[in-house]
């Protein structure tokens, strides 16, 4: 294949694509170049594996570090297992792909992508999606595509508010809105969002954006590039789907008793009902032969599976007919009716937060925990180092359906739906100058049945109120499903069940505030949507969640005016930044001789700003004036409770904070005459001194004299003295009077 490239200004840049250079072996290899930033993909189609059911589609994207001269942390200088930022763009990749290709099809499908190229502005994930799909349709798979994805951001100009298409880096710094949508020539069939409070109207106005201004001229690109470089014709081979014959006899022997099956309202009863149901058809009709010739076991065994396949097809298909024409769902419940919820704030003793949140049958515990900048958790990548104050860890236990299942750590699904519910509260997080605190959460599953990752917003939200967090609104999430019967009819339903979700074409998951939109997450099975669809999708999704907003305030109206005691108090000290190397000292010598007094933890920012973490008031309003008297400059006329670190003849030495002592000289000490410095302090002595003089050469002279009320009797003279003085004075008058008889 000769090398071929297509290219096009999207969003004020040239993107170009280009293949027939490199991996010439993949079954299909496009080099996608956005301005400075370059992203190789390919893509292979292999056989499918034996006794395999499903599409196995791999979606894998690696950054690497070369790309932008870099090299990786530790010790191995090499990159390891992928991170979230590389998990989250393989879902954003697999998620818009893998409903176009047809039912049936098993061949292998394997997707890489490898940033080779970044220049810090332009971000690869959303090119590395749009490189994959092009790669795809290189292919003689059958591909409905392709797919193009784009971010959409909305920054402040000074003709108001417009939106960007694949903002920079330093322009999704202003931006309240980060928009990923993916598209094809059928419409819109993946969204991410993450958005701080926008209003539906104006997320609906950016994916209109997207769509016209992104989506279809990449679009239009990638089908010019396969028609270029002459891409083989697809060729879907033999689709693993029941024979006629097969899906008859399973519609003829159990079709009225599935449909009153799946109106059964109890999970287990009706899961109980429909395996019974299935193990009927398969004993009675598909029964494997015994003692057969192996031929006819083997056919006997395809035939098997098969039914299997046609009996979730017409479960599938009376869901659909139950729900779109008869407004009939598993449960019993209307189409925007939400399950029954309880809810329970402050639910565990010890921690900083904590939330009991159950919806139906979805359950989710979320605890809160508060922490200092130490608990910041470092990103590093591709782009600029940065620190994440808040953050939100999602768990899914096999227990919480039902299941003994392999116990490891989280998965795609894991991140995945944990990035979403952090996303979503994010936008309702306070400010670090308003609350200093690093956040963390974490949402334990005990129970699934639909939208657990839903459930681990308003679970969230609950205990980040019950810690004491200031957030700006109460934040809820609620999910709306869709299903479509054979003569087209659309039904939107709220609040979906798990299998709703597995039968139904679409889990459209949207977050927010009484104010507006702070997350969403589509998943879609059919084709793609329309923008007329998705502003109704947002209408009945509001409606949802201001439902649920309302019983949560009804349990917890507001943040907790105060959080919890076992919470570290975070005291915010401002010092001058040239004094930072004397806070921490030698080595660290002064700030850790600090914390090992205090107890407390001492973080110290650039700008010189300065955390201190403390359970105990007393200790860390001690450790604050250390701190304060470390970065103070000293003034005349300030009082330091000092502490005595040398006695001379003609004075003490006292040290008002870690490195900073002052002199207090004899005469300066007490009123009246001093005989000797020992007589008034000692070493290690803690003194209560004013500061009465600061030359230009830094010296301070003290006074311990000038904080202590005179003598009564004086004018602050030596007591002693002025006895005697009298007594001498007096002897001179009783004498003068001896005199006077004489």
């Amino acid at each position: 294949m000769p090398v071929t490239f297509v290219e096009r200004e999207i969003g004020g840049r040239t993107l170009r694509l280009e293949t027939g250079r490199v991996a010439k072996l993949a079954s299909g290899a496009v080099m996608a170049s956005y301005a400075d930033s370059t992203v190789m993909a390919t893509c292979v189609r292999s056989n499918p594996r034996p006794g395999i059911d499903f599409f196995p589609l791999q979606c894998d994207y690696r950054e690497k570090l070369t790309a932008a001269g870099k090299f990786p942390g530790g010790f191995r200088k090499r990159e390891g297992a992928p991170n979230e930022k590389e998990v989250l763009t393989m879902r954003m990749m697999d998620r818009p792909i893998r409903p176009l290709f047809p039912d049936g099809f098993i061949d292998e499908i394997q997707i890489q992508a490898w940033v080779m190229s970044h220049d810090g502005q332009n971000d690869t994930d959303v090119l590395a999606c749009t490189a994959g799909s092009a790669a795809v349709c290189l292919t003689d798979a059958p591909f409905m595509g392709p797919v193009a994805t784009v971010r959409v951001g909305r920054i402040m100009t000074d003709d108001g508010e417009v939106f960007v298409l694949n903002p920079t880096v330093a322009q999704m710094e202003y931006s309240d809105l980060d928009l990923v949508l993916s598209g094809h020539p059928n419409g819109i069939n993946m969204i991410e969002v993450g958005a701080a409070e926008v209003e539906d109207d104006v997320v609906l106005d950016a994916i209109r954006f997207g769509l016209e201004e992104g989506i279809k001229p990449i679009v239009e690109l990638v089908l010019e590039l396969r028609e270029k470089c002459g891409a083989p014709e697809a060729n879907p081979g033999p689709l693993h789907v029941p024979a006629d014959e097969v899906m008859q006899t399973v519609k003829d022997k159990v079709y009225d008793r599935l449909v009153e099956a799946r109106k059964i309202h109890g999970k287990k009863e009706r899961n109980e009902k429909v395996g019974e149901l299935r193990d009927e058809v398969m004993h009675d009709c598909f029964a494997l032969p015994q003692d057969a010739p192996y031929a006819e076991y083997k056919a006997a065994e395809d035939r098997r599976g098969q039914a299997k396949d046609a009996f979730r097809t017409l479960e599938k298909k009376i869901t659909h007919m139950l729900v779109a024409e008869h407004g009939i769902r598993a449960d019993g419940r209307g189409l925007k009716e939400i399950r029954p919820i309880e809810m329970e704030p402050g639910i565990f003793s010890r921690t900083h937060g904590s939330a009991f949140f159950q919806r139906g049958e979805t359950q989710s515990l979320v605890t809160c925990a508060l922490g200092t900048n130490k608990a910041e958790q470092i990103v590093d990548g591709l782009l600029p180092e940065y620190a994440k104050k808040f953050y939100l860890h999602y768990n899914f236990p096999p227990f919480c359906v039902g299941e003994a299942g392999r116990i490891m750590g989280p998965g795609r699904r894991e991140v995945g739906h944990g990035a979403l519910a952090e996303r979503s509260l994010l936008g309702i997080i306070p400010s670090t100058d308003d609350f200093p605190y690093t956040i963390r959460l974490v949402s334990d599953i005990t129970e699934s049945n639909g939208s657990s990752s839903m459930a681990s917003v308003c679970g969230g939200c609950l205990a980040l109120m019950d810690a004491g967090v200031p957030i700006r609104n109460t934040c809820a999430g609620i999910s709306v499903g869709r299903f479509t019967s054979a003569d087209g009819k659309v039904s939107h339903v709220t609040d979906i069940l798990g299998e709703e979700d597995f039968f139904g074409e679409m889990d459209f998951k949207v977050s927010g505030t009484r104010e507006g939109i702070t997350g969403i997450q589509l998943d879609l099975k059919a084709l793609g949507l329309d923008v007329d669809e998705i502003g109704v999708i947002f209408e009945q999704a509001k409606e949802g969640r201001l439902q649920i907003i309302e019983q949560m305030e009804s349990v917890l109206a507001a943040p907790r005016e105060d959080i919890s005691m076992y919470a570290p108090r975070i005291i915010t000290v401002k010092i001058d930044p040239d004094k930072i190397g004397k806070l921490i000292g030698p080595g660290g010598k002064t700030i850790r001789g600090i914390q090992e007094r205090t107890g407390c933890s001492i973080d110290v920012e650039e700008d010189g700003t300065v955390l201190i973490g403390s359970t105990d008031g007393e200790m860390g309003l001690q450790c604050k004036a250390e701190v304060e008297a470390l970065g103070a400059e000293i003034r005349v006329g300030t009082i330091y409770d000092g502490k005595v670190v040398s006695v001379k003849d003609f004075g003490a030495f006292i040290e008002l904070a870690p490195g900073t002592d002052g002199m207090c000289h004899i005469s300066e000490l007490a009123h009246g005459f001093v005989k000797s410095v020992g007589d008034i302090v000692k070493i290690g002595d803690s003194v209560k001194v004013k500061v009465i003089n600061v030359d230009d050469t830094g010296r301070i002279k003290l006074s311990r004299r000038a904080l202590m009320d005179p003598p009564a009797d004086g004018d602050g003279g030596d007591g002693d003295g002025g006895q005697q003085g009298g007594r001498r004075r007096g002897g001179r008058r009783d004498g003068d009077r001896a005199e006077a008889p004489a």
